[in-house]
């Protein structure tokens, strides 16, 4: 990776994009709706457009947050090749669960993406900015994305200042 230490750490908090709700199927397989698949193609494009190409992808294992994961990989074809690993904690753990997961990532990881739920991911993002970011008040809606920077290693990340946000529609 050249460059790849030069790079700030930069962490990327995903919401989930838009998921049915059909009758008789558990929580955890609730798939996305045209709109959701049409949204995380969205966001992937964002990201690529941005330069928030990740290393690692830390992604809930419910089927809406692997389909969001899905839609979000398509469009970031030819751009990077990250590592995923997908994590029950991003289903069912709480906001300090997720920020021990991200203090565990390895630090030759510069970027990392995490696609979770509400409302852990909104409650993580607000808790690592101390910088007031401009997060909607409602925290982020269906893929919805938070772009942290956090000043220390991943091991020693307490706090990671909101640099940029954006809500995907296509």
């Amino acid at each position: 990776m050249t460059g790849a230490a030069t790079r700030p750490r930069t962490l990327v908090l995903l919401r989930h994009a838009k998921a049915d709700r059909p009758a008789g199927l558990s929580d955890t397989d609730r798939p996305l709706t045209d709109r959701g698949h049409a949204d995380a193609a969205a966001a992937g494009a964002w990201l690529v457009n941005h330069g928030y190409v990740p290393d690692l992808v830390l992604c809930s294992p419910a089927r809406r947050t692997r389909q969001t994961w899905h839609g979000v990989a398509v469009a970031l074809a030819g751009a990077g090749s990250p590592v995923v690993r997908y994590e029950r904690s991003l289903y069912e753990g709480a906001p300090g669960e997720l920020l021990a997961l991200i203090r565990s990532v390895e630090t030759e990881f510069r970027t990392v993406l995490v696609i979770g739920h509400n409302p852990t991911i909104s409650q993580l993002s607000e808790q690592l900015d101390t910088g007031g970011g401009e997060v909607d008040s409602d925290g982020l809606r269906t893929c919805g994305i938070a772009v942290h920077q956090p000043e220390a290693d991943w091991p020693d990340t307490e706090t990671a200042k909101l640099v940029a946000a954006h809500t995907a529609r296509a």
